[in-house]
């Protein structure tokens, strides 16, 4: 009997398995590991939004199959924060539909467009759905090197000139996962039009729409005019009020793309736990705090964490957005590549975090850094970090320690 399946055959070996092992032996032994690796939010949705949840499951009714796109109230509350945000109109009809969280609604989406064989562009590093989903739909993948010093329109261009057949869609992501970088409305504007001029869709996963920091607020693609031809837009409430493992995600925008997936999910989900769609409507609608309160720890956590790991010697940008830090593997390491660095970082640090590989082949020579412990623990994680590096020769500048001399006779 074969057991080769198609579409499991596209799918390398999960690539965090061995980190996830290691870290798993670790804590079986009763070492403290402080784990910076998934980005896994550590935080509890505000009281309001449990209250509702709770309010909402003593009603008899609402434990039915509830509805595949979504509940009404949810979508238009969905459509108000898009009005209210970034100042585009959303049909909630035809324009938006729940998801179950929006990793589901991607992989649904490439299900409902992709024919075996069409070509679609994804960045890397990227999420590992961006490709794994399309891949799973039969799609070939070419890839966008991004967040090398290229030109993101310059290889758009070229990739979308030496693929054949011209390419089905592309994949954006900002701010981004795993490499936090961010984007203006212009670089929407420009990748707009040449889209639109190539008939290319867009896929835009603006899941940290939230999470930003230094005024910096991202833009959503759909507030360029004329996106709404060709673009779809995810959106999760899994950071924004940490609702993670609640799975309530939104795709809105091009209503061909909308159709297409509610038409795929009709027949795969009957839709979130209706009173779990009652809470997110809540939160949504509802006073905002929380969601600066969860901005600010974040906030807190990315400066104490940057900070730290300067005193400990390792140099690391601050992100602008996003609840991750990409961390290039310091000097003395980075020929041994991001995974073996991974797991000498949790063997002799105990500290876990994401190998760059592990999101695409130009991740390499970067870590993922997760903002999901409090301030007092990534501190504890520094030190740990810093008594390694110093184990290795290596001072809180970053450099060799010179050996030191004999004392003369």
């Amino acid at each position: 009997m074969d057991t080769e399946f198609h579409r499991i055959k596209r799918l390398p070996p999960y690539l965090f398995a061995e980190i996830n092992a290691v870290k798993a032996k670790s804590r079986a032994a009763g070492e403290d590991i402080i784990d910076l690796g998934m980005g896994n939010p550590d935080f509890a949705p505000a009281p309001h939004i449990i209250e509702k949840l709770v309010e909402a499951t003593r009603n008899p009714r609402a434990h039915r199959y509830s509805v595949s796109k979504g509940i009404p109230g949810l979508r238009r509350a969905h459509a108000a924060y898009y009005a209210r945000r970034f100042g585009v109109e959303i049909d909630p009809e035809k324009e938006t539909i729940v998801t179950l969280g929006s990793k589901e609604g991607l992989a649904n989406l490439a299900q409902a467009i992709t024919a075996p064989g069409d070509v679609v562009l994804v960045p890397n590093p990227s999420y590992p759905i961006h490709t794994f989903g399309f891949i799973i739909a039969g799609a070939s993948i070419r890839h966008l090197p991004v967040g090398q010093g290229e030109d993101f329109l310059r290889l758009l261009d070229r990739a979308v000139r030496h693929s054949v057949p011209k390419p089905l869609a592309l994949v954006l992501c900002y701010p981004a996962n795993p490499t936090a970088e961010v984007v203006d409305l212009d670089f929407y504007r420009e990748v707009v039009a040449f889209c639109r001029q190539q008939g290319i869709w867009i896929i835009s996963d603006l899941a940290y729409a939230e999470i930003y920091f230094d005024e910096f607020k991202p833009p959503s693609i759909l507030q360029v005019p004329g996106a709404m031809d060709i673009a779809v837009e995810f959106t999760s409430m899994s950071k924004t009020y940490s609702m993670a493992g609640w799975r309530v995600g939104f795709a809105a925008g091009n209503r061909v793309l909308i159709d297409a997936l509610a038409r795929v999910k009709s027949y795969l989900d009957y839709g979130a736990f209706t009173p779990v769609q009652v809470a997110a409507t809540a939160a949504l609608n509802g006073p905002q705090d929380c969601v600066d309160e969860v901005r600010a720890a974040y906030k807190g956590r990315r400066d104490t964490l940057v900070s730290s790991l300067h005193v400990a010697g390792w140099e690391i940008p601050s992100p602008r957005a996003s609840m991750f830090a990409w961390a290039p593997v310091p000097p003395a390491f980075r020929e041994m590549g991001s995974m073996e660095f991974s797991k000498l970082l949790l063997e002799e640090a105990k500290v876990a975090v994401s190998a760059g590989v592990g999101f695409g082949e130009y991740g390499e020579g970067y870590v993922r850094i997760g903002l999901v412990e409090n301030e007092q623990r990534i501190r504890q994680a520094a030190r740990n970090i810093k008594r390694f590096l110093q184990s290795r020769g290596i001072n809180s500048a970053g450099a060799p320690v010179p050996p030191k001399r004999a004392a003369a006779s």
